[in-house]
């Protein structure tokens, strides 16, 4: 009996052997082991909570960084816009200050410049024309201006108006008032004129080839402004009439109410203001009144002109380019433009035999008003040859 017993004691311990070698073989720990991957499972728990509540403020600490160097460049870029951009226009410097600094995101350590907005052309600014909505009415010739008028200059008979009351800034169309008070003032052609600092444009800051300090005979500064539009020119001729400017646009303004335009006003003799102003109507009885004086066809319609100015000779050539048609007869012309006026043009030009005053106010791009006087031209062709009488064949 106690053989057997010492016997099942033995094969108890050999069990209890192979079950913790079976326990071990499938992964099942022991309970020391348990308690010892427990005590490792919270340790590496507080590990990473440690390390995600230092990573917050590394974080925010690098992002102010970020922000810190992109501040900077920008900055940086700032100053340097600014400093290209001085003594440029606001416009100029406007489009330059657009640049901006991007933080790249594939490098936060480094800054990236990115490339400055392309230069879009900005739209033109309306003329009052266009403000006033005189463009968009309807005519049987389509004409790009918005307002238009064809006289017969001997009867006096309007053959075709198109807003034709309506006031509107003239630009250089004002010159041909500044030559006809001075060719009724019978002031000497010869006597020199020297342009001034005063002549410099200050209301359009347009350029000239007439430096300060250019002499000239009053005759060739007439012949530049009527030509050429020369605004210095122009100018000069206004500030040396006896009394000055004041006195000059006085005559003007005298001149326009004696000939009876009531809706013309002018304030210089240039038309760089857009306060020069006039109607269809009232420029083709001042277009009339200027074709009386043979002076003012000839340096009008002159096709070009040279100038010796010290060691240059400089070229001037007529702002009409219809002159240079051969199928224009044109015995008067002036042009004008500033962006309140639009593209104008008045002429005196004989059409299928009969002498014709045309006015086209605020056109819109550097073709259109002689576009727009080809048209009226010939429908005046068209319109004309409809009237005669068919003659009978022989």
């Amino acid at each position: 009996m106690g053989r057997l017993l010492d016997a099942w004691g033995r094969l108890k311990a050999v069990m209890c052997v192979l079950a913790l070698g079976t326990c071990l073989a499938v992964g099942v720990p022991s309970a020391d082991a348990a308690q010892a991957n427990k005590k490792n499972s919270s340790a590496q728990t507080k590990k990473k909570e440690k390390a995600k509540a230092g990573a917050a403020p590394r974080k925010e600490a690098k992002a102010r960084a970020g922000q810190r160097d992109k501040v900077a460049v920008a900055k940086k870029g700032s100053v340097a816009n600014a400093r290209q951009a001085k003594g440029k226009s606001p416009a100029v410097a406007a489009r330059q200050s657009k640049r901006v600094v991007a933080q790249s995101r594939s490098k936060p350590g480094k800054a990236v410049v990115q490339a400055a907005e392309p230069r879009v052309a900005s739209l033109a600014r309306a003329s009052l024309g266009q403000q006033m909505g005189l463009r968009h009415r309807d005519d049987p010739l389509e004409l790009s201006a918005s307002v238009a008028l064809v006289m017969d200059q001997d009867t006096n008979e309007i053959l075709f108006s198109k807003n034709e009351s309506a006031v509107l800034p003239i630009a250089s169309i004002t010159k041909l008032m500044t030559g006809l008070v001075l060719a009724d003032a019978g002031l000497s052609p010869h006597e020199s004129i020297t342009i001034t600092q005063e002549d410099v444009d200050t209301y359009k800051g347009s350029s000239s080839r007439l430096a300060v300090g250019t002499t000239l005979s009053r005759e060739e500064l007439m012949h530049l402004a009527l030509m050429s539009s020369e605004n210095r020119a122009a100018h000069a001729l206004g500030r040396t009439f006896p009394g000055g400017l004041s006195a000059f646009v006085r005559l003007m303004n005298q001149k326009a109410s004696s000939l009876g335009m009531s809706d013309t006003q002018f304030v210089e003799p240039t038309g760089l203001s857009s306060a020069n102003r006039s109607s269809a109507r009232d420029l083709a009885i001042l277009t009339a009144a200027a074709y009386e004086r043979p002076i003012l066809r000839q340096l009008s319609t002159s096709p070009s002109h040279q100038l010796d100015v010290g060691r240059r000779v400089l070229r001037f050539n007529n702002s009409n380019r219809l002159v240079h048609n051969p199928e224009w007869e044109i015995g008067l012309q002036k042009t004008g433009y500033i962006s309140e006026a639009g593209r104008c043009l008045v002429m005196q030009a004989r059409i299928a035999g009969r002498k014709m005053i045309m006015v086209l106010l605020d056109s819109t791009g550097k073709t259109s008003r002689a576009d727009d006087a080809e048209r009226m031209r010939k429908w005046i062709e068209a319109t004309t040859l409809m009237q005669w009488p068919e003659r009978p064949r022989s």
